[in-house]
């Protein structure tokens, strides 16, 4: 199955053409799918979903899940996620499951334990401003969401593990947080203010300018002295392994785009999560990364239109006068209200198709539950192959 590499709009066409998702997994050529898009839009659902699909279609899944529900993790058999992947059981159809959460922090300490000697390492993983880095600050998640592919990918590679790797990317406050972590963490790390607190370290301090020392006096001034030197000792440390992350990001991001991966973009059928889906369509377009297609998750439900939302709101109000509390004026207010609301999701869909006419789309309508198990995960993964039920 071809990917879609976004070329010119065709303003003319408002229909989206339909996302088969069981060809997407069948498709042994494609190794990586990543779910992406803002948050609480049911990326971790979906991915979960797609991968049990890939799995009982006989592929050996891994899937890599970002901070999931605990009922998630129960969804598939498994009491606890963690940063090692855990096999889920019950899987039908000659495939295998394994699940995954990303633990942030223990992936950096992974990669500082890898790269650097055991000495500096102690010094890295000790020092008090590495162990805020490593646990809040902003970009972390996402930098090491996609460290932890990286990972699992050459391993898979080495050892023949998994065919297909299925990756939830971090709910951040936008969708694009995942594509610039990277460079974003490597323009702190190598930035201005870095290099005013290397400067003591690169050189004997009768060398360092005036400019320098009024910088880092005031520094000291403000956030502490022994704040100051931890920064120093960390950045101290830490530079010889810098090199390394920013290797590594680039060979990812180049995995990214290969045709090997394919993005699904995840969104509600709500004006703010098409607007950041249309976003980031764009983006993977700028950046040339292979898009699969679009998934509009929890759509209401369709039901009968023998009415329109005006005729049944009209209907109601006349009952209410003649009847007031009529539990069928209540029942005509209620289908009035959803009459509107499909319409309005259809709008917004529409839009985003006009807009965006080569994107594949498929819609999957809200279930009356949370899923719970791994039958409701199969069902949202019927659903996503447009078997509508």
């Amino acid at each position: 199955m071809s990917r879609t590499r976004i070329g010119p709009l065709a303003s003319d066409a408002v229909t989206a053409p339909r996302l088969d998702v069981d060809a997407l997994l069948a498709d042994r050529s494609v190794g990586i799918v990543v779910c992406c898009g803002s948050g609480g839009v049911g990326k971790t659902t979906t991915a979960a979903a797609l991968a049990l699909r890939a799995a009982e279609q006989g592929r050996r899944v891994v899937v890599l899940t970002i901070d999931p529900a605990r009922r998630l993790a129960q969804a598939m058999g498994i009491e606890k996620l963690d940063n090692t992947p855990r096999p889920v059981p019950d899987i039908a159809g000659g495939g295998s499951l394994d699940a995954m959460m990303l633990d942030m922090k223990r992936t950096f300490d992974e990669v500082v334990t890898s790269q650097a000697s055991p000495e500096k390492a102690r010094q890295i993983l000790e020092n008090p401003f590495y162990i805020a880095l490593s646990s809040s600050f902003a970009g972390t998640q996402e930098y090491m969401a996609m460290e932890k592919l990286g990972q699992i990918h050459r391993k898979a590679r080495q050892e023949h593990s998994y065919d297909l790797i299925v990756v939830d990317t971090p709910p951040s406050r936008s969708a694009l947080d995942f594509l610039d972590a990277p460079e974003r963490l490597s323009s702190f790390l190598d930035g201005r203010f870095i290099r005013i607190l290397m400067a003591p370290a690169r050189g004997p301090a009768r060398l360092m300018t005036a400019g320098v020392s009024m910088i880092t006096n005031a520094l000291m001034k403000i956030i502490g002295a022994q704040v100051l030197r931890d920064m120093q000792i960390f950045v101290t440390a830490f530079d010889t392994l810098f090199g390394g992350f920013r290797a590594r990001a680039e060979k990812t991001f180049a995995l990214l785009q290969d045709d090997a991966t394919a993005f699904v973009v995840v969104a509600a059928p709500e004006e703010d999560a098409l607007r950041e889906a249309a976003y980031f369509v764009e983006r993977l377009s700028e950046d040339g990364m292979p898009l699969a297609g679009l998934v509009v998750n929890r759509a209401s439900p369709p039901i009968g239109h023998e009415l329109s939302a005006e005729e049944a709101g009209a209907a109601s109000e006349r009952l209410e006068r003649s009847k007031p509390g009529s539990i069928a004026a209540g029942l005509l207010r209620l289908y009035a209200d959803r009459t509107r609301m499909l319409t309005r999701e259809g709008r917004l869909r529409a839009r985003f198709a006009a807009a965006h006419p080569t994107v594949p789309t498929v819609v999957v309508r809200a279930l009356p539950t949370d899923v719970h198990d791994l039958e409701g995960l199969r069902e949202i993964g019927a659903l996503l192959a447009g078997q509508q039920g």
